[in-house]
């Protein structure tokens, strides 16, 4: 039976006992199947082998938490993974897949929910490297320092485009572009597209409307970044990943296409799904093409930059909390190995990218930093 998303109880939020509970442990499952996937990311893997790999390791975890209790849970989007100057949304069926080659710049995306409460995280990694240096090492740097500014950025008080700021001047640092088109929507339980978001990079023509962040909000901070000018077009590949138009109706007329749309909506009735995740390719194929053709799914093309240049992506879930701002999901990254000729100079970023996350953290380093200049002070008198 469809369930029906528009006769919700009242809204549940970050306030709600139970709820930060379910956003950590997706988060966990999130960062751990992330981890698993960036271990297999070598020379010659098959990406829709990956890709199916991650998502039936998300399933896996999945069913390990919250066994007992009955509510949904799933993938809210699908494991892809898009190299070099492919940005996203790669998640080929097996007939159509591509092996990954030594030095490929990879981005690995995924997300989980349970009960409704989304965690998304996505890593940039470079295929076999031991040193990654040149415009690579720039992009990377450039979308993880953007990423860990915005973060520290997003708290009550400021607005989305006080994010898009810092985004632009750290990616300006490294001789990068955010790449457009490219929003941070808010997450809501079933939701992955909440209509409050942050603009990736603002421009003439693309403008959002702003917004003053508030407590208990919780994002999916997405970062995209290029060696280019920051702009895509649509590839050739196939789109296999969708979302459910929840607003639109339409009696679809294809025996085939009724049942691809009836399993869809059963399995996913608000989350990202992929066409690979159907028993049979050629009737999702079928299926598909004509809810699509009358709008009932959105799908998710496979965008890219220019050929030669370099899209990084890195993408955390972050909530707005009273002691600061909470990493759900998300990786850090090891900066050791990646050398670029460029680094931060502006001294209000360098401050900034040295925050602490959370007020605790930051009374602690300020307490330490005042232990450290008094220690500091005591030595001289000594001497």
């Amino acid at each position: 039976m469809e369930k029906n998303y528009d006769e919700l109880p009242a809204e549940e939020t970050l306030a709600t006992p139970g709820v930060l509970d379910k956003y950590q442990a997706a988060g966990k499952i999130a960062n751990a199947v992330l981890e698993r996937l960036i271990a297999k990311a070598t020379a010659g893997a098959s990406v829709a082998e990956l890709c199916e790999f991650g998502d039936k390791e998300l399933e896996a975890e999945l069913a390990k938490v919250y066994a007992k209790k009955k509510m949904e849970k799933g993938i809210a989007f699908p494991t892809c993974i898009s190299a070099n100057e492919v940005a996203g949304h790669y998640s080929p069926l097996k007939s159509e897949s591509t092996n990954l080659k030594e030095g490929d710049l990879v981005k690995i995306d995924l997300g989980v929910h349970i009960d409704g409460f989304i965690a998304v995280a996505a890593h940039t990694v470079v295929v076999g490297a031991q040193t990654v240096e040149g415009r690579k090492a720039d992009v990377i740097l450039a979308a993880y320092n953007a990423l860990q500014g915005a973060i520290r950025t997003l708290k009550a008080g400021n607005t989305n485009y006080d994010v898009t700021d810092v985004i632009s001047q750290v990616t300006e640092a490294y001789k990068c572009q955010p790449l457009e088109g490219v929003l941070s929507h808010e997450l809501k339980k079933h939701l992955l597209d909440g209509n409050n978001v942050i603009i990736n990079k603002a421009t003439f023509d693309q403008k959002v409307e702003e917004h003053e962040f508030n407590l208990n909000e919780v994002f999916g901070l997405d970062v995209f970044v290029s060696t280019g000018e920051g702009k895509t077009k649509e590839t050739e590949y196939r789109a296999t990943i969708y979302k459910r138009a929840i607003e639109r109706t339409y009696t679809l007329k294809l025996k085939a296409s009724r049942a691809f749309y009836a399993e869809a909506v059963d399995k996913y009735p608000t989350m990202a799904f992929t066409l690979r995740a159907f028993a049979d390719e050629t009737s999702a194929k079928l299926g598909v093409s004509e809810a699509v053709k009358h709008d009932l799914f959105h799908a998710y093309p496979v965008l890219a930059e220019k050929a030669g240049e370099y899209v990084a992506h890195f993408k955390y879930t972050v909530a707005i909390m009273k002691n600061g701002v909470s990493v759900i999901a998300g990786l850090p990254l090891k900066t050791d190995n990646i050398k670029s000729e460029h680094k931060i100079e502006n001294e209000a970023l360098v401050t900034l990218l040295a925050q602490s996350l959370t007020k605790e953290d930051q009374k602690k380093a300020s307490k330490k930093a005042k232990k450290d200049a008094e220690a500091a002070t005591t030595e001289e008198k000594k001497q």
